[in-house]
């Protein structure tokens, strides 16, 4: 099939190059002319693993290109995918200015039928706004129909969860647009769950709320686990073998970013406001996540006595292993709450380090490598759990550190091997 994706960010460059490798000739349109650029000559503005690699091979191949005419684009395409950026306002809403301008756009390119399908993260009764945008700029009455297809992939496993979908969500008015994304779909052998659009966009925000919820419910768990002397790995693990709860987002630590759990959470909170119902659920979900952020702080200081003029060494930075993402990524908030109190802050991420500079500004010490972030450093904080931070000479760690304390923020340490080398150990409710 012929296939137009609006916006080369995280889901729009996954998904056209997916579709690419299923053999669909795809079209990649950003509105950045350098991004364009820079994807033509085979640089990639985005670290997920193995991506590179798939968009080297499908443009080498011919079936995936890029473009700034979103025009074009959409006249030589059959379904057009949208991939824009939906960001928070203030007040917790999506903001969908990028999505009426490229509606109102899309109106104007139609020449024959196309299905224009949502694919960033929208409230529901988007699907009824693009529909009626369109049909407000369709000044020749050019045939369409508008779905929703929610993504739910998750950032350092991208490739593989598109590949491999638990489900696909298809959100549809007509049979058309029902057959058209059944066939697009149909080689992924995965389980296509066909609904109306509003339940659609409602299955991706209740989805991530729902993540998002076992996580802070864990994390609450953790506390309480920490008061009695309970280890709350042992409950997780009690818990997660049970069928009806699973394992997966049953882990405690510092609490969750990225550019999905949060902005969805307040995004879903605003919407029930919005039609008359208070979701206090999700209201405490959030309030524990941002105590989570906080109580790492508390920690810090109950070991140093005093912040001021100690040095910390944060050893992760993006807001989950296998990506450089730091959108609403916890280091940034700890980082600096640490530089507020007077912490002298060193930090190191395998990949995160270019955009953390740009983020984070003055007061933190880039680091090469985590040996170079414990030298001299009162206290080692463990942000993010990448796997090369599992396989520490710890020996070594203990004769840089000026101090041999490891706060754990992820709970990837053994504390009783810790405490063997002769680190003073804190997890996340472990006791």
């Amino acid at each position: 099939m012929r296939i137009c994706v609006i916006g080369s960010g995280y889901v729009g460059l996954v998904t056209g190059s997916c579709f690419a490798d299923l053999g669909n000739d795809v079209i990649c349109v950003d509105n950045d002319k350098s991004k364009v650029a820079a994807l033509k000559k085979g640089t990639i503005p985005i670290y997920e693993p193995g991506l590179k690699e798939l968009v080297k091979r499908n443009v080498k191949e011919g079936r995936l290109s890029f473009t700034g005419s979103l025009q074009d684009a959409v006249k030589k395409s059959e379904i057009i995918f949208v991939c824009v950026p939906t960001p928070p306002r203030d007040n917790g809403d999506a903001d969908l200015t990028y999505v009426e301008t490229v509606s109102k756009e899309i109106a104007l390119s139609l020449s024959s039928y196309k299905l224009i399908v949502e694919k960033s993260t929208v409230p529901v009764n988007t699907g009824e706004w693009v529909e009626r945008t369109i049909n407000v700029h369709n000044k020749r009455k050019i045939e369409f129909d508008v779905a929703s297809n929610p993504e739910f992939l998750k950032e350092g496993s991208a490739i593989k969860d598109f590949m491999n979908p638990d489900r696909i969500v298809i959100g549809v008015k007509s049979k058309r647009a029902a057959d058209i994304l059944t066939k697009l779909y149909k080689p992924l052998k995965a389980p296509i769950v066909v609904t109306d659009i509003k339940s659609a966009e409602i299955i991706k925000h209740a989805s991530n709320s729902f993540l998002a919820t076992k996580i802070s419910f864990i994390n609450s768990i953790a506390n309480i686990c920490e008061k009695v002397g309970a280890d709350v790995v042992d409950v997780a693990r009690g818990m997660g073998l049970d069928k009806r709860i699973s394992k997966d987002f049953l882990s405690a630590g510092i609490g969750f970013g990225g550019s999905c759990f949060p902005k969805d959470l307040a995004a879903f909170v605003h919407i029930a406001e919005k039609i008359g119902y208070d979701f206090g659920i999700l209201k405490e979900v959030q309030k524990v996540n941002d105590h989570q952020k906080r109580s790492v702080i508390k920690r810090i200081e109950e070991l140093l006595w005093n912040l001021p003029k100690k040095t910390v060494g944060v050893l992760g930075l993006s807001f989950k292993p296998g990506t450089d993402d730091l959108r609403e990524a916890p280091s940034l908030e700890i980082i600096e709450m640490l530089k507020t109190e007077g912490v002298y802050v060193k930090a190191f991420d395998p990949v995160a380090m270019g955009k953390a500079k740009k983020t984070l500004g003055e007061g933190v010490k880039f680091c090469k490598d985590a040996y170079e972030a414990a030298k001299e450093s009162d206290c080692l904080l463990i942000v993010t759990e990448w796997n090369e931070f599992k396989k520490l000479d710890f020996k070594r760690i203990k004769k840089l550190m000026r101090q041999p304390i490891i706060v754990d923020g992820r709970n990837i340490y053994d504390p009783a091997q810790m405490k063997r080398l002769g680190f003073k150990y804190v997890g996340i409710g472990r006791g």
